[in-house]
């Protein structure tokens, strides 16, 4: 069937798309009679003719000329913005279309506008697998366009932004192909759609205050803020009743990120909010919070509660300061990781262990508390690894109570009162750690406790090294003191700890002062090793 074009000059329009023209057998035989061509006797029983070889390649048919022009000689310019009017979907067909489309469809400045639209991030976030997430820098990341990488690992999710899920239903032409997105106004609707099995469970939480929503996790979520720049400062999520998260047996790989939380109730002194925290961790879940900002303005309760037996969270790059009361609790045989947080400017502790708690907490920084920095106490476990531990007004770390913490290749300095305090029958085991600049003793060992304090460098200390007194006991080995304004190691009021192979030099007080009556278990040490002033 043959089309006609009408107009002057129809037949070299640049802009005449190219029309597959599909015609009978008949017609294209009868066609070639009239040209002058033979058909033989078998092209008229319908038997298709032997076709001719063609010595050499095969010549493609010359392309019309408006698909030439579009393909080949429309300006870059002109492409990109007919294609910076289409939405992803879209996109991604007119990439099939040639290899010039390809490229010009796959331009990282299209994909950028599409994903601020969408996500809001000013930098590519990265979800190469489940529960992790993080930004990356688009002029020094290995794939040529993070954007439409980063848009396709976070593309089937639900996004929580209120006053735009009505917009978006009610402009369908607007949005078309965007079927899979799903928009809720609060959090407590998205939670319901996971629970309905309305999509996989990804949220994003976008620019805004929410406040007091009842959130309580129970399956494996996935819930991530969604805003430009600073992800975390845009994205505030508050409660002034009842604790903002809490997580419950099921959230075993649920993941949350990027928000600040926040537990801010009016009455901030009620003892009904004893039990009301920011996070709250309960027994059998191990969720990851990562990157979030923490507070609470509640001087009972914490900040971060974790408690009971299977409650094991994996808790990564958190700000937990500025908090009324302790910031990370961690009680009833709870456990988890804890890695990369900076925890500071606490009324109480920083970071509170008790109960039978063991948690893993590597490179935390612990810094200014109002209080002590660590407190282990009540059988209290843990093992501490590369913490920063400083400027706190108490000491740096306290262990009481039978707790028995360990604490590994640490910084704990310049403490306005002392460095390590073990005391009330106290324990832990304190290895290779640097202990110095602290206001009071580096280390003090008193009533009944038997600590461990071995390979650590303790210096520079405006008081004493060591202090050990009231009973106290422990092990003190191939330790390097040094520059302490007091004595090296002092042993007082009936303590009696073992004290071997350690260096003790260049003091501006004694090396060893035993006081009157007090003795050694053990006193094994180098003489050549001690050049203080003996006092």
């Amino acid at each position: 069937m043959a089309i006609e074009e009408s107009g002057p000059g129809a037949q070299n329009s640049p802009y005449q798309l190219r029309r597959k023209t599909l015609l009978p057998k008949r017609t294209a035989a009868a066609a070639a009679t009239a040209s002058g061509a033979s058909t033989s006797s078998t092209e008229a029983f319908g038997h298709r003719a032997k076709r001719a070889r063609v010595s050499g390649k095969s010549h493609d048919l010359p392309a019309a000329p408006a698909e030439q022009y579009l393909q080949q000689k429309l300006p870059d310019e002109v492409v990109l913005k007919i294609f910076s009017y289409l939405l992803e979907q879209d996109l991604c067909q007119a990439a099939c279309v040639c290899k010039r489309f390809s490229q010009l469809a796959n331009d990282p400045i299209l994909w950028k506008r599409l994903y601020m639209e969408v996500f809001e991030y000013t930098r590519p976030m990265m979800h190469p697998e489940p529960g992790r997430f993080y930004q990356v820098s688009p002029e020094e990341h290995e794939h040529p366009n993070p954007w439409k990488e980063s848009f396709q690992q976070l593309y089937k999710g639900a996004h929580v932004k209120p006053g735009f899920a009505e917009h978006f239903y009610s402009n369908p032409g607007r949005y078309k192909g965007r079927e899979n997105m799903l928009y809720y106004d609060t959090i407590e609707d998205a939670l319901g759609g996971v629970q309905e099995a309305h999509f996989d469970g990804l949220i994003f939480v976008h620019s805004g205050i929410y406040t007091d929503e009842w959130i309580y996790i129970e399956s494996p979520i996935t819930m991530i803020g969604a805003a430009p720049n600073k992800v975390a400062d845009k994205v505030i999520i508050e409660n002034t009743r009842d604790s903002t998260f809490v997580f419950m047996e099921g959230s075993e790989d649920a993941y949350v990120g990027y928000m600040t939380i926040k537990f801010n109730p009016d009455d901030k002194s009620a003892q009904h909010h004893n039990a009301h925290h920011c996070l709250e961790i309960t027994v059998n879940c191990s969720p990851n919070i990562d990157h979030c900002v923490i507070r609470s303005t509640c001087t009972v309760g914490s900040a971060v509660c974790v408690s009971g037996q299977g409650a094991c969270p994996t808790i990564k790059h958190c700000n937990i300061s500025d908090c009324e009361n302790v910031g990370l609790y961690i009680t009833d045989h709870a456990q988890g990781i804890y890695e990369d947080n900076e925890i500071s400017n606490n009324a109480l502790a920083g970071i509170w262990v008790k109960n039978h708690g063991n948690p893993i907490i590597r490179r935390n920084h612990i810094h200014h508390g109002r209080d002590v920095g660590v407190f282990t106490f009540d059988h209290g476990m843990g093992y501490f690894e590369n913490c920063n531990i400083h400027r706190n007004r108490i000491a740096g770390f306290e262990v009481k109570a039978y707790a028995n913490p360990t604490v590994v290749r640490c910084e704990i300095h310049h403490g306005q009162t002392g460095g390590i305090y073990v005391h009330e029958k106290g324990r832990g085991q304190f290895i290779e750690n640097k202990i110095y600049a602290n206001n009071f003793a580096g280390v003090w060992i008193t009533s009944n406790s038997d600590p461990t304090i071995r390979g650590n460098a303790i210096f520079n200390g405006n008081q004493g090294g060591v202090y050990i007194f009231g009973d106290g006991r422990g092990l003190i080995e191939s330790n390097d003191i040094y520059g302490n304004a007091l004595a090296g190691i002092q042993i007082r009021t009936n303590s009696c700890p073992i004290v071997r192979h350690n260096k003790i030099h260049d003091g501006q007080h004694g090396g060893i002062y035993v006081l009157t009556q007090d003795i050694f278990s053990v006193f094994a040490f180098s003489y050549p090793n001690i050049s203080n002033q003996a006092k």
